[in-house]
């Protein structure tokens, strides 16, 4: 049996393109595992993302969620703050430009930030 949704680590650093371009083909839906990177690589400080963040007057974790979401990619972040919670949920009022989705898309390592799996 084909699966529905797929969960794999990815985030800006790891974006999955490929896997998501098979998925695409099989009508399969990637879920992003770990949309933040549980913080890793430094990416709620990364100036690429906190100038952008800053240019749409949003927090960086609302710039990381909208660009998964932009990329057709689903997200549940994990948050055990209802403050966080509100933050993340305040992302479909907004889109990202074209200019600004190839900006993140360059980020992209393609490299694991967790390498217990």
């Amino acid at each position: 049996i084909m699966p529905a949704v797929n969960q794999q680590e990815t985030h800006v650093f790891r974006q999955n393109r490929e896997l998501r371009a098979l998925y695409k083909e099989n009508g399969i839906y990637l879920e992003s595992w770990a949309p933040f990177g549980e913080g890793k690589a430094k990416m709620f400080t990364n100036p690429i993302l906190t100038g952008i963040a800053s240019q749409y007057n949003r927090t960086v974790a609302q710039i990381i969620l909208r660009f998964l979401i932009q990329s057709d990619i689903i997200v549940i972040p994990k948050s055990a703050h209802k403050e966080r919670m509100v933050e993340n949920i305040q992302v479909f009022d907004f889109s990202l430009s074209e200019d600004t989705m190839r900006k993140i898309e360059a980020m992209d390592k393609n490299e694991r930030l967790f390498g217990w799996y």
